[in-house]
């Protein structure tokens, strides 16, 4: 049986096409009012823009649509006390934005970070969190793209620790890594 997911945060992990988009909206269509921030940004990249749309299409029309690409947090805090649930796709996205918009400086990145664990601690709802498990693959050749993998393992893990449940996907099955969240496989 599911458990009550009321004013939690989760995070579902996972790796490319394992199901953690459509596990996070599984769970939010089960509320009444949906906020869903989403991260990427519209660019000249014809994947990532077929990929926007199609997830575009496979929300409710009900839901509110927040893209918000850089200041996740402040999203949170304004969507928070407006709706019972908050989806955000993806936190990996975030991270490619946050190395776009302040490359290395590390103070920026970290300030980032700890603004979006404080909005998560603050918010009246329930938030839950997508992000791509990066750090079981192959180690990326060039210096950029390590930095990329660290930086979204570093948001992961600092979101994990503020997470009342996370969850990995894997071939559409949820895994309970943290809490007792009563996890099953979307229909």
């Amino acid at each position: 049986m599911q458990q009550d997911i009321t004013n939690s945060i989760l995070l579902v992990l996972g790796g490319v096409r394992s199901g953690k988009s459509r596990y996070a909206q599984c769970l939010a269509e089960r509320m009444d009012r949906v906020t869903f921030i989403a991260t990427a940004e519209r660019r000249d990249d014809e994947e990532m823009r077929v990929k926007i749309e199609r997830h575009r299409a496979e929300r409710p029309a009900r839901w509110t649509t927040i893209e918000e690409p850089l200041d996740l947090h402040a999203a949170i805090q304004l969507a928070g006390g407006d709706c019972d649930v908050i989806v955000v796709d993806c936190l990996t996205l975030f991270a490619a934005n946050l190395l776009e918009a302040h490359g290395e400086d590390e103070r920026k990145l970290h300030k980032q970070v700890e603004d979006l664990c404080e909005a998560l601690r603050s918010v009246p709802c329930t938030v839950i969190l997508v992000s791509n498990e990066v750090g079981s693959g192959v180690v990326p050749e060039y210096a950029s793209g390590r930095r990329f993998r660290d930086l979204v393992g570093e948001i992961n893990q600092r979101v994990a620790t503020v997470a009342d449940t996370v969850l990995f996907m894997v071939a559409g099955l949820p895994l309970v890594l943290k809490g007792a969240h009563g996890a099953e496989a979307p229909r």
